[in-house]
C-alpha cells in the first residue's frame, strides 16, 4: 500500500491563514465591546460571522429559506457563507418572489 504525499498548496495554506485572521479580528471585535453590548454577529471587511449557538431556527433561516431569493446567506456558526438551497431547488418560486420585490 503506497501513501500519497500531499503537496503543499500555497492557495489553500493563504485561504487558510485569511479565515484565521478573519475570525481573529471578529472576535477582538466582539470582546472590544462591553460585555452588554456584544452580540457576537456582524461582518468584519464585508464577511458575516455569528458565533452564536445554532439553533434550529436559524439553521431552517440560513439553508431553507423560502422568503428571500439569495442563494448565499451567512453561516449558521462561524465566518462565510452558507447555501440556502431553496432557491436552487424551487427556481420558479425564486422568480416569483424577485418579481414580486420589483413591484413593492
Amino acid at each position: 500500500m503506497s501513501r500519497r504525499r500531499k503537496k503543499f498548496d500555497v492557495k489553500n495554506a493563504a485561504l487558510g491563514v485569511a479565515v484565521i485572521a478573519l475570525t481573529g479580528a471578529a472576535l477582538r471585535e466582539q470582546l472590544r465591546k462591553p460585555q452588554e453590548e456584544r452580540t457576537w454577529e456582524g461582518q468584519i471587511l464585508g464577511v458575516p460571522y455569528d458565533f452564536r449557538a445554532p439553533t434550529p431556527e436559524r439553521i431552517r433561516e440560513r439553508m431553507w429559506n423560502p422568503n428571500t431569493s439569495s442563494i448565499f446567506t451567512p453561516h449558521i456558526f462561524g465566518v462565510g457563507w452558507t447555501i440556502n438551497f431553496y432557491p436552487l431547488v424551487h427556481p420558479k418560486s425564486r422568480n416569483e418572489a424577485e418579481r414580486e420585490l420589483s413591484r413593492v
